[in-house]
């Protein structure tokens, strides 16, 4: 019998993947480079491709189980390839209620991993659940708003002191991360310096060029100025460009920035700007949209999120002022921490006379590890970062 194994990629990103979702079921025939099933790693949902035409004969793997590259996952018996037009089954793993496929799956290509995952969880017709995503994609923002409003009412008479609640199981992103923050803080001796930045030239700039960017389909926001600034800093700054060994500091040759992405509820991915440093800020700009809005479809592929050498988080986005210390993404020596921008009274000396000025100004944070960097590395650099923005040219 001639039987071809489906396997773990051995470049798939990370150790260890988990299988999300499996897309056939045994006994259906299926065309080569058709997806099989979908892996979840702590960054990315990759699809697995049939490596032949043929008959899926055996599943080796069910959903949930944790596997690692060169791993077999299922066997094809090569054959005729699968008929057109036909819908894939999800398969069911044993002992598991697999929900029933939705017949009305309108514009599923344009639905994300976490978004057919919670459809199956949940067993929802995407049909019947208002769409406000772009070209009217459906969120998990649209589902969970979907959820709460089949919540039942609370039931009367409820025990007194008796808590309510659910369990929600981590996915494989979210056990990552908290086993990442535990290896990170556990590893590094993590020290944090606050500066504050004057934004007012680099708001200037922005407003002058925004629109001239977005006709060019480009989307000018302030992460696109860190970068920019940061990514001068470590040339400026090598050593903080670096990866801590034992017996050495090894500095980088090129600065790959990574930017921290919020995925609401399912965590936060950082996908990285390679070679950051011979780019210009519509260049940033550019690449930090296509990483950006690929990471909150779940589209980045596995080396978008690899060879970061630094990273930025920007969590004032969602009004933080200030936030310390930001656990460094190992093995990175550091972390830049971006703070809201608002509007502050601040005290200048004008020809000799003390005044009060209104100001746009954030704060900005870097924080180390102190076995690779002490204080003068890391005020050096972020003097450097606060120089490059208030100094920004107009034109």
């Amino acid at each position: 019998m001639d039987l071809v194994d489906v396997v773990v990629p051995e470049n798939s990103e990370g150790t260890e993947a988990t299988v999300l979702r499996w897309c056939h079921k045994i006994g259906d025939r299926v065309a080569e480079h058709q997806p099989l099933l979908e892996l979840e790693t702590d960054k990315v949902t990759v699809e697995i491709e049939a490596p032949a035409s043929g008959e899926l004969v055996e599943i080796l793997k069910n959903e949930r189980d944790s596997v690692e590259p060169g791993a077999i996952l299922a066997r094809l018996r090569k054959g005729a390839a699968a008929a057109a037009g036909t819908a894939p089954a999800v398969a069911k793993p044993p002992g598991e209620f697999a929900p029933t496929q939705p017949a009305a799956a309108t514009r599923s290509h344009l639905q994300s991993p976490a978004v057919r995952r919670l459809l199956a969880e949940h067993g929802l017709d995407p049909a019947v659940i208002p769409a406000s995503g772009k070209d009217g994609r459906l969120t998990a923002q649209d589902i969970a708003r979907f959820l709460d409003g089949r919540k039942p009412a609370p039931a009367a008479g409820k025990p007194a002191g008796r808590l309510s609640g659910k369990r929600i199981p981590h996915s494989a992103m979210r056990k990552r991360i908290a086993e990442h923050m535990v290896e990170s803080m556990s590893t590094a001796p993590h020290v944090t310096t606050v500066f504050q930045a004057d934004l007012g030239r680099v708001l200037k700039h922005r407003a002058r060029h925004a629109e001239a960017f977005a006709r060019e389909g480009v989307k000018l926001t302030l992460t696109a100025y860190f970068v920019s600034a940061a990514a001068r800093a470590l040339e400026a700054v090598p050593e903080v460009n670096s990866t801590f060994h034992a017996d050495a500091l090894e500095i980088h040759g090129e600065c790959n920035i990574g930017v921290g992405t919020a995925l609401g509820n399912e965590g936060l991915i950082v996908p990285v700007i390679h070679r950051a440093e011979t780019l210009d800020l519509k260049g940033i700009a550019r690449r930090l949209g296509e990483l950006v809005s690929a990471a909150r479809e779940g589209k980045l592929k596995p080396e978008e999120v690899r060879g970061g050498t630094f990273t930025i988080s920007n969590h004032g986005v969602s009004g933080s002022l200030l936030a310390a210390p930001i656990v460094i993404n190992q093995p990175q020596v550091a972390i830049l921490g971006v703070g809201k921008v608002e509007r502050r009274v601040v005290a200048d000396e004008v020809d000799g006379e003390e005044i009060f000025r209104v100001r746009s100004m954030c704060y900005l944070t870097i924080t180390v590890d102190h076995r690779a960097l002490d204080g003068f590395q890391a005020n050096t650099f972020l003097a450097h970062v606060v120089r490059t923005l208030e100094s920004w040219p107009l034109e």
